[in-house]
């Protein structure tokens, strides 16, 4: 465990990070007695995993989308 001045800690505040990050517990102290203490995080933050699938259950394209129109519907689409 690290004790720094707190005028120390601000112009050395990215070498304290990095220990901390690294598993070092840092103590920051004002006229020698501790105010703060600077640890690791418990767990690191992390996007949540994907989900394989996700998208399975949506609406498919049948495979006769662009097929040719029955003539009975072509006949109503023009007006015979």
């Amino acid at each position: 465990m690290e004790t720094v001045n707190i005028h120390a800690a601000k112009t050395q505040l990215s070498r304290l990070v990095d220990a901390a990050a690294a598993g070092q517990e840092v103590v920051i102290a004002r006229a020698g007695r501790p105010v703060a203490r600077l640890v690791p995080l418990a767990s690191p933050v992390t996007k949540p995993r994907r989900v394989l699938g996700a998208l399975a259950a949506r609406p498919r394209v049948p495979a006769d989308f662009d097929a040719p129109l029955p003539d009975a519907v072509l006949d109503t689409f023009e007006g015979r």
